[in-house]
């Protein structure tokens, strides 16, 4: 593929506002509380996260399987092989879940009942549509290695066409979707607070550690600083108290 970045067709926009309004499916029903419904909230979860999980049922057997995505807009987007079954099943309008999941640390409590963790999550439905488009495509490759490890694309080789033929890229519009976060200390019954046990958090967070080249790299490749500074983007949204 030839096409330079600013003939790359981009992934098409959903007029929205800032808000996304709940629905039957969404609406968080246990702790409304910790509800979120505000598009910031939502996208930063899911840019903040490497991996996601997307449900669905084919012949009445459920599945859930881990992924890759990629936010771009107002869409979400997952990829694999053109022989995975969870894509070619969405890809034919079965509809979906996908689910992304921080844990910021563990809520040590008083009781057995009130230990938690901390973490931010959100939930997207929908159904998707299959992106056929070579343009589009290529932009979310991009897109994705570029959310997976930033500044990337620009030093790799780029899919050929042959290589995007063998890859579904799945779009699904961020229309239905929530979040649910919890932070802070425990919340003990008030007759517990005397008792002489220790409470508090142990905070999460992820960390890269040092890189390790291919054993069959060139000792005189020089280790570009997206690999060097990887840690500083995987920290971004950490919710560390």
């Amino acid at each position: 593929m030839e096409e330079t970045q600013s003939q790359l067709k981009q992934p098409a926009s959903i007029n929205s506002p800032e808000t996304i309004a709940p629905t039957a499916r969404t609406r968080v029903k246990r702790m409304p509380k910790r509800a979120a419904y505000d598009r910031d909230a939502i996208y930063s979860i899911l840019d903040t996260a490497l991996v996601c999980h997307v449900g669905f049922a084919l012949d009445r057997q459920p599945f859930v399987i881990p992924t890759l995505h990629v936010r771009i807009a107002e869409r979400l987007y997952i990829h694999g092989s053109a022989a995975s079954r969870m894509l070619g099943a969405a890809a034919d309008g079965t509809p979906i879940a996908v689910t992304v999941t921080h844990i910021d640390g563990l809520v040590l409590a008083r009781s057995a009942f009130h230990h938690s963790v901390n973490y931010r999550s959100a939930v997207i439905l929908g159904a998707a549509t299959l992106v056929t488009d070579l343009g589009e495509k290529f932009a979310v490759m991009k897109g994705l290695i570029d959310h997976v490890a930033p500044g990337r694309w620009d030093h790799i080789r780029h899919p050929n066409e042959k290589e995007l033929a063998a890859t579904l890229v799945l779009s699904i519009p961020i229309v239905e979707a929530s979040a649910k976060l919890r932070s802070g200390d425990p919340l003990d019954d008030e007759a517990d607070y005397a008792m002489p046990v220790w409470a508090g958090q142990i905070p999460f967070m992820t960390l890269a550690l040092t890189p390790i080249a291919d054993a069959r790299l060139d000792s005189s490749t020089p280790v570009p600083a997206h690999v060097t500074d990887y840690a500083l983007p995987l920290n971004r949204g950490a919710r560390i108290t």
